[in-house]
């Protein structure tokens, strides 16, 4: 039995109208390995970051409520969704906004005469042995590394008095404060985890002497970031994935012709170890869209390409990992060929299980689930836009062919997602049925939307990429397609989404919104 997915939060949802600016476009997805964290990067080049609500953290009401910038979609969100939780304990896990920072600036190579945009590629959180967090994001041409370090803060709160209280009862206050803070260590008095009383008036204290609202301290959570690495200078086309090795001290950045090994700590070198640029660019048959580590073995790397394949490779066998060690490819999948064969095949995200033995690959049509031990086809299928077949013609034209969604898979390889069109995303389960779950982005998942306005699509697929595919097309708007009584507005996609990595929950972005569902 297929299990029930249900909505659970959203952030930054506007109203139905309202305008949505390129830079709020949510663009990255991703989890921290035990689901803690969550972080978002958009358009703008900002990272946003959501922590867990613990079940026994009965505090996170009252915190909510501060607020540094009353504008944040974010915050406003946040304490909205958690004043409307009469029980903190909870089946699914809840998140709330925590904190963001600029990770990216706009910037202009003037030897290429080329501008490199702010927008957030992809994020990777790296393991810590602290209670500090470091992620690496990526946009076209440089990646960072940030350290993300959580603090205890002061935070100041307004408490209106209603009932006076008698003035002996203030002075008894008074005497317990002061006993108490005599037992208090300088150590203790410095690391702000006190109410700091000692310097008040005393007369202060007497509610009598208020006639309006007082100012007191409650202490909470701060959070500060510091970039710490720029890996930059690596690459000549734009960075489409950045992958951390289970070693804990290497990762590896990949654009459409080369793949580059880095170590963490040394952000002024690297070592090219796949590299698919020909000698004569005529003769350039694919490009490299995706590399992923391991999960389990940290000498093998797998990496897609626009022709459909995936290559396995194994850093132990030599330097410069050319040669594959073992090939993915679909054989039945080119008998038949036209000339969107070659377009819709191109792989634009996989994601390798945890049991290190199966990848999960998404290419325009489908999701394909591999086995490491069977090279000529998929050991599962699982159709997505095959209504949209006949129609390749018109996708071709508006450039919505050229859309790279992303994939996902659970904890427990069972389960599979990616997105599609009109904001909804697909659900597969590989003992459940062959059309999976279709589900919107929206607080009522089962609700079809038919909106017939947007603004035209955005090209995703890099300049080069699209170029080698380009036949002089010219480019028209994107419509709303219902045939097949599908309908399939190509306006408004669902592009990124990420799976907790030990819970039923998924997290994905509509355009500057992020919805959460669980099962």
């Amino acid at each position: 039995m297929a299990a029930e997915w249900k909505f659970s939060q959203v952030f930054g949802e506007r109203a139905p109208g309202d305008p949505v600016e390129d830079v709020d476009i949510i663009s990255a997805i991703e989890f921290d390995r035990r689901g803690e964290y969550l972080a978002t990067g958009d358009h703008g080049g900002r990272v946003v970051l959501f922590k867990k609500i613990n079940d026994d953290d009965r505090s996170l009401k009252g915190d909510l409520t501060y607020s540094v910038d009353s504008r944040n979609m974010y915050q406003q969100t946040s304490r909205k969704v958690l004043e409307g939780m009469d029980h903190p304990a909870t089946a699914n896990p809840k998140y709330v906004y925590k904190t963001e920072f600029q990770s990216h600036e706009p910037e202009f190579d003037y030897l290429k005469s080329l501008e490199v945009q702010e927008k957030i590629n992809k994020l990777r959180w790296c393991a810590a042995p602290n209670n500090s967090q470091f992620i690496l994001s990526t946009n076209d041409r440089t990646i960072k590394l940030w350290k993300v370090l959580q603090h205890k803060v002061k935070k100041v709160k307004e408490i209106v008095h209603v009932d006076p209280t008698p003035h002996v009862f203030s002075e008894n206050v008074l005497l317990a404060e002061k006993s108490f803070m005599a037992g208090q260590s300088d150590t203790s008095l410095s690391n702000c985890y006190h109410l700091d009383l000692l310097n008040k008036n005393p007369q202060s204290t007497s509610p009598r002497s208020h006639d309006g609202p007082s100012m007191a301290f409650n202490i909470g959570e701060g959070f500060s970031s510091r970039c710490q690495r720029v890996y930059s200078h690596a690459h000549d086309y734009n960075i489409n994935s950045i992958s951390n090795n289970s070693d804990g001290e290497t990762f590896v950045s990949a654009d459409d012709l080369r793949i580059n090994l880095w170590n963490v700590e040394i952000s002024n070198q690297c070592f090219n170890i796949v590299d698919m640029k020909p000698s004569d660019m005529e003769d350039l048959v694919e490009v490299i869209t995706s590399a992923e580590f391991h999960p389990t073995y940290c000498n093998l790397l797998a990496y897609s390409s626009s022709r459909g394949f995936i290559r396995l490779v194994d850093m132990r066998r030599s330097a410069l990992c050319d040669k594959n060690a073992r090939i993915l490819q679909h054989c039945e999948a080119h008998g038949s060929r036209s000339f969107f064969t070659e377009i819709v095949a191109s792989i634009s995200d996989i994601k390798f299980a945890k049991d290190g033995r199966h990848i999960l690959s998404r290419d325009y049509m489908n999701l394909k689930l591999w086995d490491l031990h069977m090279e000529t086809s998929p050991v599962a299928t699982f159709k997505i836009h095959e209504y949209l077949r006949p129609k390749l013609s018109d996708l071709y034209n508006s450039d919505s062919i050229f859309d790279k969604f992303d994939c996902c898979l659970s904890q427990d390889g069972s389960q599979f997602a990616s997105g599609s069109y009109s904001n909804t995303f697909k659900i597969f389960s590989r003992d459940g049925p062959d059309e999976g779950i279709a589900l919107e982005a929206s607080r009522h998942p089962n609700r079809i939307s038919h909106s017939h306005n947007g603004p035209k699509t955005t090209r995703l697929f890099t300049r080069f990429a699209r170029g080698h595919n380009q036949r002089g097309h010219e480019h028209e708007s994107p419509n709303t397609d219902t045939s097949n009584g599908v309908p399939c507005d190509v306006t408004s996609k669902l592009i990124h989404l990420a799976w907790h990595p030990t819970d039923n929950l998924i997290a994905c972005a509509a355009a500057n919104s992020l919805y959460m569902y669980h099962a």
